[in-house]
């Protein structure tokens, strides 16, 4: 028990502080290593307290999938510079109000929740649901999720495919003046119409036509 406790303290120290690191850090790609970092320690609390399905969730999907996701679009875009301008007040952003005003609401309505939820009378008399102890958690997700919630299973699934297939649609714009690639015409092009032979006088340079 005390090995346990403090292995509990100790992954809930590193998310507290890497999750504070995420926020206060001023290099971009620090600051989604915190949060790398932030994933794996809560994956481990999950663990800790038995739900190993959302422990496992949070190491493969988050940290494996999410936050490189994240990394990558961090290193191939020039964020870092955009950013350190907001702290040098080089350049000012309108979108610094608004987050704070969002994140007001997230927290006043997680406050809402967690309360009423806490404090209702009714609380102790919510029907649980019985299940077999000799199936582990994973097993017990995965026979409701794919029994009694089957069809919000697949409604989510396509909810989420029509959220990807609408942001590729919005990114992809059409943009006047610049050069793209004709994969087509590259792989059925001539010889003569990408070599052009030129007789270059004696001391002199060549003329090249834009």
């Amino acid at each position: 028990m005390i090995a346990h406790a403090l292995f509990f303290y100790f992954f809930s120290i590193i998310a507290i502080v890497s999750a504070i690191f995420v926020i206060v850090s001023r290099n971009t790609v620090h600051a989604v290593f915190f949060l790398i970092l932030d994933f794996i320690s809560i994956g481990c609390l999950f663990i800790m307290i038995g739900a190993e399905f959302l422990g496992m969730m949070m190491l493969i999907v988050y940290v494996g999938a999410v936050a490189v996701l994240f990394l990558f679009v961090v290193m191939l875009m020039n964020v870092t510079d955009q950013k350190l301008s907001w702290f040098r007040g080089t350049k000012k952003s309108g979108h610094i109000p608004t987050g704070l005003i969002v994140g007001s609401v997230i927290l006043l309505e997680l406050i809402v929740i967690v309360g009423g939820w806490q404090y209702r009378d009714t609380f102790s008399e919510t029907q649980f649901l019985s299940f077999d102890k000799n199936f582990t958690n994973t097993h017990l997700i995965g026979n409701v999720m794919y029994t009694d919630y089957i069809h919000l299973f697949q409604i989510s699934g396509i909810i989420l495919l029509l959220a990807m297939v609408g942001a590729i649609v919005l990114v992809y714009r059409k943009k006047e003046g610049i050069k793209k690639q004709s994969y087509l015409s590259q792989i059925s092009r001539e010889r003569e119409d990408s070599v052009k032979l030129v007789d270059v006088e004696f001391d002199k340079g060549v003329k090249i036509d834009d």
